[in-house]
C-alpha cells in the first residue's frame, strides 16, 4: 500500500464491505427456494409449471418494487432506504416457513421480491456517493460478488439445516441474518460528507470528479433518454439468465445427473465461487483499462464484450455427458455474467448524476425483472413440454452479444447526460 493511500484513508472500502454483506444476505434469502425445490416438489406437490409461477411471482414483485424503490431511495437516501428494504425482505424470507401451498409460496415470494428490489439501487447509489468514477466498476464488482457468496453459502447451510431440522427452519434461520446486518449498517454508515471516520484527503479523492449539476430531475424525464433505455434493454435481456441459473441449476443437476440435496453443495459452490471471481475480475478489468489511460467508454465496453463472448459456450451445457463438464461450462457462464453485470451497473454512474442513479437503476432493474418473469414462465413450459434444457441454454448463450450490440447502438459513447 502506497504512502499516499495510507494518508488518504480507505474508509470507503468499509462501506463496500457493508453492501457486500447486504448483497450476500439478499441472495441467500433469494436462493433458498431453488435449493429446496426438489424437496418442496414432493412435500407440497407442485410441478414444473407451478414452480415457474412461483418464480414468476417473485419476478413480478421485483419489477413493481424496482419501479418505485429507486425513486424512494433517491429521496430518502441510502441509509434509510437500505434499512426499510432489508427489514422487509427479512420478514418476507421467514414468512416462507408458513406456506403450505403453491399460492402460499407465491405470496411469500411476492413479498420477498417487493423488498429485495431495494438492494441494488441502494448499493449502486452508495458506490456513486463513496467512489470516484475510476474506482466504481471495481467497487461494484466487489459488492456484487456478494450475490455469488450468497449463492455459495446457501448450498452449504440450507441442506444441512433442512436435513437436521426441516425446510421451515431453513427459511427462518436465513431470514434472521438481515437483522444482524441492520445493527452494523446503523452503526457504521453515513454519507461521506457527514462521516467522522473519513479523512479530508479521502473525501477530496471521493469527490474528485466534476460536481453534479444542481437541477431537479423528474422521474419521467429520465425515461426520455436513450441512455436509460440502453441500460434497461441490456438488463431485460441478461438479468433473466442469472435468475435462470439461480432457480433452475439445482433442478438441472438433479434431473440430468441425479444430484440430490445432500450432494448439491459442492457443484453449486464451485459454480458461484467462479462467479465471484468473474464479478471482481470483470470490475477490475475495466478499471485497469481506465487507469492505464483508456477513456471510460473504451475501457468499460471492452470489458463488457469480453464477458459477453465468454458466456457463449454455455449452449453446450445441456449436452454434457459428465456432470463436471456441465459445472465447468456453468462456472464460466456465471463468472462472465457477473463481470458483465458489474460493468453494466457502472455505466449508470458513468452516464447520470448521483441524484438520478437510484431511479435509473430501479427502472433498468424493473426491466430485468420483467424479463425474469418471462424466462420463469417460459422455462416452466419448455421443461414441462420437452423435459430438456437445450433451448434454455441456447438462449442463455446468445443474449449477451445481442444486448451489447443494442447498448452500443443506443450509446455509441459513454458520457454524462446533459440534464
Amino acid at each position: 500500500m502506497s504512502e499516499t493511500t495510507v494518508k488518504r484513508g480507505n474508509y470507503r472500502w468499509v462501506i463496500v464491505a457493508l453492501i457486500f454483506f447486504a448483497t450476500t444476505i439478499n441472495y441467500i434469502d433469494r436462493q433458498v427456494i431453488g435449493i429446496l425445490a426438489p424437496v418442496l416438489e414432493k412435500e407440497i406437490g407442485w410441478d414444473e409449471l407451478d414452480y415457474g409461477y412461483i418464480v414468476t411471482a417473485f419476478s413480478a414483485a421485483y419489477a413493481i418494487g424496482l419501479l418505485v424503490v429507486g425513486r424512494i431511495i433517491d429521496k430518502v437516501g441510502t441509509k434509510i432506504g437500505y434499512i426499510i428494504a432489508i427489514t422487509g425482505w427479512s420478514f418476507a424470507a421467514m414468512g416462507h416457513a408458513l406456506a403450505k401451498s403453491v399460492v402460499g409460496f407465491a405470496s411469500a415470494r411476492f413479498s420477498l421480491g417487493i423488498f429485495e428490489a431495494g438492494n441494488f439501487p441502494a448499493a449502486i447509489k452508495t458506490v456513486a456517493e463513496w467512489f470516484p468514477k475510476k474506482e466504481r466498476a471495481f467497487a461494484t464488482g466487489v459488492f456484487n460478488a456478494g450475490s455469488n457468496v450468497g449463492a455459495v453459502v446457501a448450498p452449504l447451510v440450507v441442506p444441512w439445516i433442512t436435513l437436521t431440522w426441516g425446510w421451515q427452519e431453513a427459511f427462518i434461520t436465513t431470514g434472521l441474518l438481515g437483522f444482524v446486518w441492520l445493527i452494523a449498517w446503523s452503526y457504521f454508515y453515513d454519507h461521506p460528507n457527514k462521516h467522522k471516520s473519513v479523512r479530508k484527503e479521502e473525501l477530496a479523492y471521493i469527490q474528485s470528479d466534476p460536481p453534479d449539476p444542481p437541477v431537479k430531475i423528474p422521474w419521467l424525464q429520465l425515461i426520455q433518454y436513450r441512455q436509460t433505455w440502453a441500460f434497461a434493454i441490456a438488463k431485460f435481456l441478461t438479468d433473466p439468465i442469472w435468475w435462470f441459473y439461480l432457480y433452475w441449476v439445482p433442478k438441472f443437476l438433479n434431473n440430468n445427473y441425479g444430484i440430490t440435496l445432500d450432494k448439491i453443495g459442492l457443484p453449486l459452490i464451485i459454480i458461484y465461487l467462479m462467479a465471484d471471481i468473474g464479478s471482481v475480475g470483470g470490475g477490475w478489468l475495466s478499471s485497469f483499462f481506465i487507469k492505464r489511460g483508456w477513456d471510460v467508454n473504451k475501457g468499460r465496453k471492452t470489458a463488457m464484450i469480453i464477458c459477453a463472448l465468454l458466456v457463449i459456450p454455455i449452449v453446450f451445457a445441456s449436452m454434457a455427458s459428465e456432470m463436471w463438464i456441465a459445472v465447468a461450462l456453468l462456472s464460466l457462464a456465471t463468472a462472465a455474467h457477473q463481470g458483465w453485470s458489474a460493468n453494466l451497473f457502472t455505466t449508470v454512474s458513468d452516464m447520470f448524476p448521483r441524484k438520478a442513479i437510484g431511479s435509473v437503476v430501479g427502472f433498468g432493474g424493473m426491466a430485468g425483472a420483467i424479463g425474469g418473469m418471462l424466462i420463469a414462465t417460459l422455462a416452466g413450459f419448455i421443461l414441462q413440454l420437452t423435459g430438456s434444457y437445450i433451448v434454455l441454454f441456447i438462449i442463455s448463450g446468445s443474449v449477451y452479444v445481442v444486448a451489447f450490440l443494442i447498448f452500443n447502438f443506443l450509446v455509441p459513447k459513454l458520457e454524462t447526460v446533459e440534464l
